[in-house]
């Protein structure tokens, strides 16, 4: 009897849209698989984009979020992050970036004002993680994870190597703090990797190929574009890549509560919703110019 977990769907994303005038991002994770990519609320995906140098940095200017995590990784190009907590920081190549929204915040993301000056390739990722009802209300505050200090697993045979950013792989953990038991992974497989993974019953399972053609558990094939999603039984996943492969793989605990969510506020009920606007109207989270 096989231990292979189930694939359920296998979805492309959104067309592209723009958020800003920075990032021009496809939604892979919408309403329809919260329950199933718990606790993941959302992941806007920049495919690598050729910028044009411009002395005016492109991005979003400030806004507000409540009752969630916002985590950005970059492969291309650099990003500076302000909030009203006080984090400040500028990410670059293999760079992260972790912000708890909590108890509400306001932020804002910019190009950073040297790679805005030169212009070059932009490739990043945005995924909202979301927080138990017990944390919502938790402090805002901000991590800076650089490239330097994320675990590396190496594939068997040297054909890839696993960037664990959260969470853990075979003993090799990632350097960000959670509030739920998480695991993100940057893979990057060479042709022929063969990849067993191995995560506990009931967590839930992501796969995003940025880059390649793979073949899951013997049987599927999964190309750039796709986000493979699995059910919570069973424990394993085989993952063969044809050629080489740029994987994020997002699984975690789930988070067995309701969702009430309203654009940048996601909360347990819509009173919870009401109270987060009438928060951020009177100015609770705090001042960002």
């Amino acid at each position: 009897m096989s231990n292979y977990k189930t694939i359920k769907q296998i979805t492309q994303a959104a067309p592209p849209h723009m958020v800003g005038d920075g990032f021009k991002v496809r939604n892979f994770i919408g309403q329809s698989l919260w329950q199933d990519l718990s606790p993941f609320l959302m992941l806007d995906y920049n495919e690598p984009w050729d910028v044009l140098p411009t002395n005016h940095p492109r991005g979003v200017d400030v806004h507000p979020h409540k009752g969630f995590e916002t985590v950005t990784i970059a492969w291309d190009g650099m990003v500076s992050h302000e909030d009203s907590s006080g984090g400040k920081g500028t990410i670059g190549p293999g760079d992260v970036q972790w912000m708890t929204a909590g108890s509400g915040i306001l932020h804002k993301e910019f190009h950073a004002e040297e790679f805005s000056k030169k212009g070059g390739r932009f490739h990043m990722a945005q995924l909202w993680v979301n927080l138990p009802a017990a944390n919502k209300n938790t402090p805002p505050a901000y991590q800076d994870l650089l490239d330097a200090q994320m675990g590396r697993y190496p594939l068997p045979d040297g054909r890839g190597e696993v960037r664990v950013i959260a969470g853990e792989l075979n003993g090799t953990h990632g350097p960000a703090r959670t509030f739920t038991r998480i695991n993100i992974y940057d893979a990057q497989l060479q042709a022929g990797a063969d990849w067993q993974l191995s995560l506990p019953e009931g967590d839930t399972l992501g796969i995003v190929v940025m880059k390649g053609n793979l073949l899951i558990n013997d049987e599927q094939q999964a190309r750039t574009g796709d986000l493979v999603v699995f059910g919570t039984h069973h424990t394993d996943v085989k993952i063969e890549s044809n050629n080489e492969a740029h994987l994020l793989v997002l699984s975690g605990e789930p988070i067995r509560e309701p969702i009430a969510a309203y654009g940048p506020f996601v909360m347990n009920t819509r009173q919870e919703i009401m109270d987060a606007i009438d928060e951020y109207n009177s100015g609770k989270y705090g001042v960002l110019h």
